[in-house]
């Protein structure tokens, strides 16, 4: 099978139930893990992510507005691959290729490609999609281990969580974008109490929400944590340094104390894939240490306490 990915998390997906081989082409975005790099790129962005992310926020907004895309396929490069399988989703419309695009690009194919739409919004959601991709590509068996394996890691977390008194749960805020400020939502309030803590601002399996200053001052969160959405730490932190001279941020409790941590959003909670199980691990890490330590190879990815 011929499989084309205009997703990133589709394309981890892909490649951890066992078929790398068989990938074809991806998205612009698709840059895990590192053996699909050098693929054929299928999409092209119509945003430009060097603008700051208040521009950025600005821009998305005015495309949606207009029911503009932001993403476009390259189509010369998708006829020349003749794709049999691609892989794409409809749940965000910032994140992926317009439905109503790919769907006629297809019919503009020289040769039959069938579309798998992955809509994930909670965990198990991220785990019924490779379960469909293994059905769909004959690779059932290797779909079902993947998730057996993440499955049997996401209990280990909730289990050492279940011995944490309470009281002792802290009040977290996981923000998406800062400029305007974005709660998370989909999995990421799951995730949070998971690693044993409290989602103050985000609802659970329904997409991210713009929130005001006051929301967040309100909740006033014990934790902080900075995921995102498209952003590496160290871009992360460019937008973080912007804060410190603001009198509302400073006046957080979780400011205050020394307890913002700094995550690869884009790795470990924009993307609905394996290495959420990655993110969770870290996060239960960052709130509770002596509960859920890291493995040798994790403690190079922990998150950074950002001061």
């Amino acid at each position: 099978m011929r499989i084309v990915s205009l997703l990133p998390s589709a394309t981890e997906i892909i490649c951890s139930i066992g078929l790398r081989s068989q990938l074809i082409g991806v998205s612009h975005e698709c840059d895990f893990p590192a053996s699909v790099q050098g693929l054929p790129i299928v999409t092209r962005s119509l945003i430009d992510n060097s603008h700051t992310s208040a521009d950025i926020d600005g821009l998305v907004r005015e495309k949606l507005a207009t029911e503009k895309a932001l993403y476009s396929l390259k189509m010369d490069v998708l006829e020349e691959l003749q794709p049999d399988l691609i892989v794409t989703q409809a749940l965000c419309d910032v994140c992926a290729v317009a439905g109503s695009e790919v769907e006629a690009a297809v019919d503009q194919l020289p040769s039959t490609a069938d579309i798998v739409n992955l809509e994930p919004s909670s965990l198990s959601d991220v785990f019924e999609t490779m379960t469909l991709l293994g059905q769909v590509t004959d690779c059932l068996a290797q779909a079902k281990d993947s998730v057996d394996e993440l499955s049997a890691r996401v209990e280990a977390v909730q289990a050492r969580s279940a011995t944490i008194p309470e009281e002792e749960l802290p009040r977290v805020a996981v923000l998406e974008w800062l400029y305007p400020l974005f709660n998370a939502g989909h999995w990421t309030p799951e995730l949070v109490n998971y690693a044993g803590g409290i989602d103050c601002l985000g609802s659970p399996n329904t997409p991210s929400t713009t929130i005001q200053w006051a929301d967040l001052q309100t909740s006033d969160p014990d934790v902080i944590l900075i995921a995102l959405c498209g952003f590496d730490i160290e871009r992360s932190i460019q937008d973080l340094d912007l804060l410190r001279d603001c009198a509302e941020w400073n006046s957080l409790r979780a400011v205050r104390e020394g307890r913002v941590y700094v995550s690869d959003g884009n790795a470990y909670f924009s993307r609905s894939g394996p290495r959420l199980v990655d993110g969770l691990e870290l996060l239960g890490h960052a709130l509770h240490p002596a509960v859920h330590p890291l493995t040798t190879e994790q403690k190079a990815l922990q998150f950074p306490n950002w001061q």
